[in-house]
């Protein structure tokens, strides 16, 4: 099997600090293991730090400190490991419907020691709203088109909460596309942010919505009125 290439010293320093050796241990799993267990495709091994760690370990730069967040569909791990991995103070929950990925999930956790949740199911399932409602951030990559993550993923954060969902070049088409889907769901306000410019080559795209503080009350008003 290739190998994937290992970027500078210096490099992996820069982005992920006192984890750097978590994420060369995260990064020699997925080469070993990923393709084999349907995790990553063959030619993704050889780039798996730049498209895959890097990539996802820059978020963090939208991530406030000390926060409760959850990263849906979390498949291999990306973002949610690289993020985890970058900022040991954030309290993660890696929620994930596959049981083959789950185990996947549970095994670098163990390995690599971090203090991370794992938890299987989906975001839109009632038992996971009741668990994980609430959260301050949620993330997303390469799960689902912006409209339905919006339906899914906004139920999840607090007022004021936000949704970062991982995006390509295309991310402003698509948010134009989809805006007013997002803000029926609940999106208040709805933006496209870079991370990692000054680190990489690529800059990681991600689309930005922010929950409407009145969703909230609304479903708190119409709750209140269900049970009275």
């Amino acid at each position: 099997m290739s190998e994937a290439l290992e970027p500078s010293a210096d490099l992996v320093e820069r982005v992920f600090g006192d984890g750097a050796s978590g994420a060369i241990k995260f990064a020699t799993l997925l080469a070993d293991h990923g393709v084999e267990r349907g995790l990553i495709g063959p030619r993704e091994v050889e780039r798996l730090w730049e498209r895959h760690l890097f990539n996802s370990a820059v978020l963090a730069e939208l991530v406030p400190q000390n926060c409760r967040a959850v990263d849906v569909g979390s498949g291999a791990g990306l973002p949610g490991i690289p993020l985890a991995i970058a900022r040991p103070d954030v309290r993660l929950t890696l929620l994930e419907p596959m049981a083959r990925r789950v185990a996947w999930l549970q095994e670098v956790v163990d390995t690599l020691g971090l203090d991370v949740e794992v938890m299987r199911g989906r975001a839109e399932e009632p038992e996971v709203r009741r668990r994980l409602g609430g959260s301050d951030i949620v993330t997303a990559r390469a799960v689902a088109p912006l409209e339905k993550l919006a339906k899914w993923c906004l139920p999840l954060l607090r007022s004021g909460g936000q949704l970062l969902a991982l995006k390509g070049a295309s991310a402003a088409e698509e948010l134009e596309r989809d805006a007013a889907a997002v803000a029926k769901a609940g999106g208040r306000r709805q933006w496209v942010a870079t991370c990692g410019a000054e680190v990489l080559e690529v800059p990681t795209t991600v689309v930005v919505v922010e929950r409407d503080e009145q969703v909230g009350r609304r479903d708190g008003g119409r709750r209140r009125r269900k049970d009275g």
